[in-house]
């Protein structure tokens, strides 16, 4: 506590937000985070405009059983995964991740036994020095008091980031295969898997295929 703080005094936090200092997220831009409200894909929390789901998955189902988010990539939230994600902001995983744990504790959609973060794979893991969702699983685990298992998702074949793929079908496409799940320790659970970006749905649900199949 005494050696956050002496950092807080060099280097005093700022809002991701507005840049205004005094905290990672100040209350004005808090009241102002654009949340994913209904309606929504109940199976890939895609906005809709009406009914349980959208079009893609009313006709071809995901091996994920579903997804929830908190927030849409717009405003601070895209300010703060960006420097997070980036800029090496490793303590903007904290906010976020409160934020993420926040959502789960009110909503409660599923029971879960274990989170597992979407990893890296080695090279991008080297060239980072950190992987941001397992900051964020990290810290969501112990505000739920729930286990997470870092290593029983492995990435075994690189590929273009996925924010870099035009279309749904690139991105499929980038991550099929693209996981192992080595672990026999999940079987018979229900597991959380974090990351802190979904644009379709396709690296989760190639973990996903990777779990079931172990």
């Amino acid at each position: 506590r005494f050696k956050a703080g002496f950092i807080d005094l060099l280097f005093p936090p700022r809002c991701m937000g507005c840049d205004r200092e005094g905290s990672f997220l100040c209350p004005s831009c808090a009241e102002k985070l654009p949340r994913l409200l209904p309606p929504f894909c109940l199976r890939c929390a895609e906005p809709i405009s009406w009914g349980t789901l959208c079009e893609r998955c009313a006709h071809a189902s995901l091996a994920v059983d579903g997804i929830r988010s908190p927030f849409l990539m717009e405003g601070a939230i895209r300010q703060g995964i960006h420097q997070l994600k980036y800029q090496g902001m490793r303590a903007l995983a904290t906010p976020l991740a409160q934020l993420m744990a926040d959502y789960w504790l009110k909503e409660r959609p599923w029971t879960v036994d274990v989170l597992v973060p979407t990893p890296l794979h080695s090279h991008r893991l080297r060239e980072r020095g950190y992987n941001q969702s397992a900051l964020l699983a990290k810290r969501i685990g112990k505000e739920l008091h729930l286990p997470v298992a870092p290593g029983v998702l492995v990435r075994r074949r690189e590929a273009p980031p996925q924010a870099r793929a035009g279309s749904a079908e690139e991105r499929r496409a980038h991550v099929q295969g693209a996981f192992l799940c080595p672990a026999q320790s999940l079987a018979g659970g229900s597991v959380l898997l974090i990351d802190d970006v979904c644009t379709t749905g396709a690296t989760l649900d190639a973990c996903a295929v990777a779990l079931k199949e172990a």
